[in-house]
Parts: structure tokens; C-alpha cells; sequence
């Protein structure tokens, strides 16, 4: 007898159906072969499977079961396939009929007939809503993750057992319902907070502004300054995220098996903080099958290498196309897969290899040799994508230890940062492009306009300070971005002097 079930199988950040069908015929000896592409892990699962059914005192009959996972040509990888194999090989030993075709089934198996839970499940689910299933089988810890996308009954399962008495009629499960409005206004909280840092008014300005037209930002300065304490709460002050944005990141954590099991959705913007030992294919993505890397991680949020001339030039070097595309396409013999990489990127560094070269209190040890060796380790491509590049000094101790008030809280600047957006999403209304930051040549021409005294600003800056012309592209942006925020229709020339002022590194430190 022929039985039939659907599961789905992870590519990417995508998902595709997957037919998984059961003929048992007899034999003298009892065997399991699974065909159809799978790897390791899915040829094991005959094992598991066995096992798990046993351990649920299921029927299942004696005699050849060959598991078949159509598309014959799409490989199958991970556990997520034990769930819906052992349904199909319980269903394939009765006589019976069984139909279970508005249902998709997936789910890894313990020895004991117990369900685990998977990876991917988001991306799984819409998969399935998208094919018309109306029902979806998963592990009862990846219920609320499921529950997400609207238009599909969740039903969370504990054990094989369970699950088979569910799709016989025997057992009546209630879906999972999530209320996702109730469940953003819950979780939708930093544990960082702007007010938190004393001083350094001008890097917080700089921070504003990078987070307003969704700039890229280097902050140079010796250590113990609070560069990597200020990059933390950068995304404290970014736009809340919206349900499409927030899905979207999750399903990316999802599949990389990131996603924490208590919260159904990340609701917070991402904040990636790679180590500099960090190899290419950890940074962009990549592996036997490719999974997401730290760029995809950080979309829609930030990513922040600290000491960046410590990370590898090749590696450094590998950024410059998704900071250009805003996403990653990793190609293989079996095909290429595009992850999504849509991040702020944020930077930090010393100006030397001791960190105080150019401080008047403490003498730097570093020979200008060297000094030039650790430069040199950026290359001017990738500098001249990076819009910001800003000096963060030494806190002076009154100010340190005042006790007079702190700084401003992430609120307040969030606000003057969402007005400053809404200009923008009214800007860009006609185009994909939602920011500053990623204007195009032509949006430049009509919407970064200066006047004369503005140009005569710029041309001299550019005369004086060696600029590229990618460097003068992105000090029109900041400008834009900059009227924005004061609420100016208009690039102003004080516009173009502060926005020249946050390029003022390309010739100090790499010239």
C-alpha cells in the first residue's frame, strides 16, 4: 500500500514542499530505504523512525517500506523528516485509506517516539500556506514560531503517538492561536538605553544621524572611550521594527538555529558582534549547505566589527558587495542561494596598534611604521563606503562622574530619528529604496540639489581633502539626511559643512 504525506524542505531562507511517500510490500526481512536525495541525517532516520514507532506501540507490519522524498532532485537535509516518514510508514501498514493531504507534517523523532523541535518552521509554514495546506504539524516548542503567519491552523504535537491519533480523528488538539500585536508590545524593550552613557554629545550626534538615513559609521579613538557601549545602543534608536521586518529577520534566525524557544518572533532589531577571527564564509555565509552568515543575521539591524583592522583584508574586503547589494548570493555546484543583508554597518578602532597615538595624556609606543602597517589594513574601497567616520575622545572625569543628569534616552532620539524616516518613506514612496543611504544616482540628482555657496563648500573640500567620488556621493547623503532631521526641505550649506566634517578621517588617517 502507498501512503503519501507533505513536509517541506529548507533552501536558503526559502522553503519547498517536499511529497514524502511509503510503499510497504511483504518480505521475508524487514528493511527501510529512503531515496529521493537525502543526506546523512535523513538516511539515519530509518533508525529513529523504527525505533519511535515501537516505543508508541504503533502498528507497523513486517516487510520492505521504500520512503521516497519528492522532488527526486532536491536535497534533503536535517531531521525535520522523522515526523512525517513514520506517519506515512504507520498509515503505509494498515489497510486502511488514509489522507492527509491539507496537512504538512514536520518534526524530529527521539528513540522514544518523542517529538523534538526544528529549524526553519517559519519559513516552513509559508511554504505551506502558499500550497493551500490548511493544516500544519509541528513540535509543540515550535508552535508559537509557526503561529505566526496567519492563514494556517497550527497544531503543536508532544509525541508520535499523539501525532497520529490527530490525524486519525482519535485526538482532537486545539491550534495554536498567538496574538502578535499583544506579543510586540510585550517584547518590544532594550536592556540598553542611551541616557546610560555620560558624554561624548558629538559621537551621539554622529550616532543620530547614522541611524536617521541608515548610514554606515567608523568610530576611531584610544581604548576605554565607550565605542563598543555606544554601537550597543544604536539600535535602541532605530525605527521599531514592522511585523514584515520582524518575520523576516526570524525566519533568517530560524534557519541558522538561533531562534530563541521562548520568543515566537525576535521583535528587536539585531545587533551582530562578530569576533575579528571571524573567517569569510562566517561573515557572508556559505558552508556544504549554505546557511546564512553573520551580514544575513544582522539585516535589518546592525553589525559591528570591533577593531576593525584586526579582521583580515580578504575578509573585510568580501563586505563590499553586500554593503553595495544588500544582500549575498552564495554560489555552489548544486546551485546559488541569495540571503538577504540589509544592515547598518557600524565600525570601530584605535588610530594606532596601541591605541593612543595623537592623545596629549598618554605617549603612543608605536613606531610610524607600524602605525602605517595598521592603517593600511582597510582598504580606501571599503573605507569610502562607509558614510560617518568620527572621532570619539576620552571622557573628561567631571563629566564622568557629574551628578547632574544623564543624557538623553534612546525615546527621545528614536523620535526625532522616525520623523526623520517618515520624511524619507514619503520621499521614496515610488521606489524599493526606504532611506538615505541607498540612493541611487538618479534620486541623488533630484533630491540632494545644494546651492552655490554649498557647492563652493564641497569643492573645496574635495580639492583640499583628496575626496573619491564615492566619498562625495555619500556626503550629499549625510547632508540629506541631515536636513531631515531639522526638518529643512532643503540642503543647507551648514548641511554640507557637517556632513564634510564626518569625512574629515579619509584624509587624516589614510592619506
Amino acid at each position: 500500500m502507498i501512503t503519501r504525506l507533505f513536509s517541506a524542505a529548507l533552501r536558503g531562507v526559502d522553503a519547498q514542499e517536499v511529497e514524502v511517500e511509503v510503499n510497504a510490500r511483504g518480505a521475508d526481512k524487514p528493511t527501510v530505504t529512503i531515496v529521493g536525495l537525502p543526506d546523512a541525517a535523513v538516511r539515519e532516520s530509518s533508525q529513529r523512525v523504527t525505533s519511535a514507532i515501537i516505543a508508541s506501540a504503533l502498528h507497523l507490519s513486517d516487510g520492505v517500506k521504500t520512503v521516497n522524498l519528492a522532488p527526486a532532485d532536491l536535497k534533503k537535509e536535517g531531521p525535520s523528516f522523522d515526523l512525517p516518514i513514520a506517519l506515512a510508514m504507520v498509515a503505509a501498514s494498515r489497510t486502511v485509506p488514509f489522507n492527509a493531504d491539507e496537512c504538512c507534517v514536520v518534526g524530529e523523532l527521539g528513540l522514544d517516539g518523542t517529538v523534538r523541535p526544528v529549524k526553519g518552521v517559519l519559513s516552513i509554514a509559508l511554504e505551506a500556506k502558499q500550497r493551500g495546506r490548511t493544516c500544519l504539524l509541528v513540535p509543540e516548542e515550535n508552535a508559537a514560531e509557526a503561529a505566526v503567519i496567519q492563514g494556517i491552523q497550527v497544531f503543536p504535537v508532544r509525541s508520535l503517538k499523539e501525532a497520529w491519533n490527530f490525524l486519525e480523528g482519535a485526538l482532537v488538539i486545539p491550534p495554536f492561536r498567538l496574538d502578535r500585536k499583544a506579543f510586540f508590545d510585550a517584547h518590544r524593550t532594550y536592556e540598553v538605553d542611551f541616557e546610560e552613557v555620560r558624554g561624548q554629545h558629538s559621537v551621539k550626534r554622529a550616532l543620530e544621524v547614522a541611524a536617521a538615513g541608515n548610514h554606515n559609521l567608523l568610530m576611531v579613538g584610544p581604548p576605554g572611550t565607550g565605542k563598543s557601549m555606544l554601537a550597543k545602543r544604536i539600535p535602541t534608536i532605530m525605527p521599531n521594527m514592522t511585523e514584515d521586518e520582524a518575520i523576516g529577520i526570524t525566519r533568517i534566525h530560524s534557519i541558522a538555529g538561533l531562534l530563541d524557544p521562548k520568543k515566537a518572533f525576535l521583535t528587536t532589531r539585531s545587533f551582530r558582534s562578530p569576533h575579528h577571527t571571524i573567517s569569510d564564509a562566517g561573515l557572508l555565509g556559505g558552508g556544504t549547505n549554505p546557511g546564512p552568515g553573520e551580514v544575513s543575521l544582522a539585516h535589518h539591524g546592525v553589525l559591528f566589527l570591533d577593531e576593525l583592522p584586526e579582521f583580515r583584508r580578504k575578509t573585510l574586503e568580501v563586505l563590499r558587495q553586500p554593503l553595495e547589494d544588500k544582500e549575498v548570493t552564495i554560489s555552489r555546484a548544486a546551485g546559488s542561494l541569495t540571503f538577504p543583508a540589509s544592515f547598518m554597518l557600524v565600525a570601530a578602532m584605535n588610530p594606532c596598534p596601541c591605541g593612543y597615538y595623537g592623545d596629549i595624556k598618554r605617549e603612543c609606543r608605536c613606531s610610524p611604521r607600524q602605525i602605517e602597517t595598521y592603517r593600511q589594513k582597510i582598504s580606501g574601497p571599503l573605507l569610502d563606503r562607509i558614510d560617518l567616520h568620527v572621532e570619539v575622545p576620552m571622557v573628561d572625569f567631571r563629566e564622568l562622574t557629574s551628578p547632574g543628569p544623564t543624557g538623553e534616552k534612546s525615546e527621545t532620539i528614536r523620535e526625532r530619528v522616525v520623523q526623520a524616516r517618515k520624511i524619507q518613506d514619503e520621499r521614496f514612496r515610488k521606489s524599493s529604496n526606504t532611506s538615505n543611504a541607498g540612493m541611487s544616482s538618479r534620486m541623488m540628482k533630484q533630491h540632494c540639489q545644494i546651492n552655490d555657496e554649498a557647492k563652493g563648500y564641497l569643492e573645496h573640500a574635495m580639492q583640499e581633502m583628496n575626496f573619491s567620488a564615492r566619498a562625495h556621493d555619500r556626503i550629499l547623503k549625510v547632508a540629506r539626511t541631515l536636513a531631515d532631521l531639522s526638518g529643512s526641505p532643503n540642503i543647507r550649506p551648514t548641511d554640507v559643512l557637517e556632513a564634510i566634517q564626518y569625512r574629515s578621517l579619509d584624509r587624516k588617517l589614510f592619506s
